[in-house]
């Protein structure tokens, strides 16, 4: 594949992981890490994400920060007092936007007014709730800690508590979920006037409680009925899905984190299990991942040994990530958008566009590049004639 000479440094974002929850759900997969009220070091894990900034410094010191994410786990666990801290630093090491958006992930049942604010006031500009439901029966059916009423709760003093922006999470297709039922979750989002939804069907992932023993879920009709007119009655409240799962009443509303992602920008990952990818000169692509368990985190912050995985990637691999990410988006991408990007000519991939364009998952408009609908809601079919060596993939998620 040949290079292309527009090849340009992308936005970099800052990417932060705070692994302990209260308990791990039974659906997910994220590098979490039990707590059960029981106290869990937080000084000693700022302190070591600070250690792991300044290692990470070289690599990052000239280059604006658009975007930071506080995620996890359940990142409201911790206090404002050390998430005024941890931003503090990265502010007086690095240069931050002017419109810079900070954004913390926070738990109904961690939804106190008062620490709401002091986020507010350490920095952070736009809370992510995990409801998942307002429900409380389906709330019980995914391990959740919360109820209906602390959801709504949670959502109320969000919204007052003086951020920028708002989202919410919501699952669909939940154990026996009825269309009327999922509906009903999306509409008490709208009638609070939450600003952005972030809307995605539950799916059964590997090394998951859920995946050993699977609850009874909505069939695959039943499934497609509630995205379809779960889609229909955001569209007809003013929410524009400008990605997939993903709901934006205003363009000031939507994600610049996830946005700068699914671009092919870069991020640093600091913290226990965070991944970076950083670009380097003439369209080279580093990708780096840290310690999974706190511990070993926080022993090794502050050097090389924090590091369990470095690698370039390959052409092809550039190729696939870029198309992951890019065909997310409604609006999919430009062609110099993929030149600045990857470092290579559109040409470069001409045979694998048009099979797609051919089955109908991909259309081109000028020198724009997008998902049908049907490639968005088969995406990866879309994805498959970009795969590295065309391996087949894994499975078709509707989401």
């Amino acid at each position: 594949m040949g290079m292309a000479a527009s090849w340009q440094s992308p936005p970099l974002s800052i990417y932060i992981h705070l692994p302990w929850c209260i308990r791990r759900c039974p659906y997910c997969d994220f590098n979490v890490h039990a707590t059960a009220h029981k106290p869990f070091p937080e000084a000693q894990y700022v302190e070591a994400l600070l250690r792991d900034l300044d290692y990470a410094l070289p690599a990052i010191a000239d280059r604006q920060i658009t975007s930071i994410f506080l995620g996890g786990g359940t990142p409201s666990l911790f206090s404002g007092r050390a998430i005024a801290r941890l931003l503090a630093a990265l502010k007086s090491s690095l240069a931050f936007a002017p419109e810079i958006e900070i954004s913390l992930e926070a738990n109904p049942g961690m939804a106190d007014s008062a620490r709401f604010v002091d986020y507010a006031e350490a920095g952070v500009n736009r809370l992510s709730i995990g409801v998942q439901s307002f429900n409380d029966e389906k709330l019980r059916a995914l391990g959740r800690i919360h109820n209906g009423r602390a959801a709504r709760h949670a959502v109320r003093t969000a919204l007052a508590a003086g951020l920028a922006n708002v989202n919410v999470d919501l699952m669909y297709a939940l154990p026996t979920q009825s269309v009327a039922a999922a509906l009903d979750d999306i509409r008490q989002l709208i009638d609070a006037g939450v600003p952005h939804i972030s809307w995605y069907q539950l799916t059964i992932e590997p090394n998951t409680l859920f995946h050993s023993r699977p609850p009874v879920l909505p069939d695959e009709e039943l499934a497609w009925q509630i995205q379809e007119q779960g889609q229909q009655c955001l569209a007809a409240a003013g929410y524009e899905a400008y990605a997939i799962s993903t709901y934006a009443r205003q363009d000031k509303d939507k994600c610049a984190h996830n946005i700068n992602y699914w671009r092919f920008g870069d991020y640093l990952g600091l913290g226990a299990g965070a991944h970076s990818k950083i670009s380097e000169a003439q369209g080279a692509i580093r990708r780096e991942a840290r310690h999974r368990l706190p511990q070993a985190y926080m022993n090794k912050a502050g050097s090389g040994a924090v590091i369990v995985d470095e690698r370039q990637l390959a052409e092809h691999d550039i190729v696939f990530e870029f198309m992951l990410n890019a065909l997310r988006l409604t609006q999919g991408f430009t062609t110099s958008l993929f030149a600045q990007r990857t470092g290579m000519n559109i040409s470069s991939i001409e045979p694998q566009l048009a099979h797609a364009e051919e089955r109908g998952l991909l259309q081109r408009e000028g020198a724009r590049i997008r998902p049908t609908r049907t490639g968005s809601n088969y995406l990866n079919d879309l994805l498959q004639p970009f795969m590295p060596y065309n391996k087949p993939p894994t499975g078709i998620k509707r989401n």
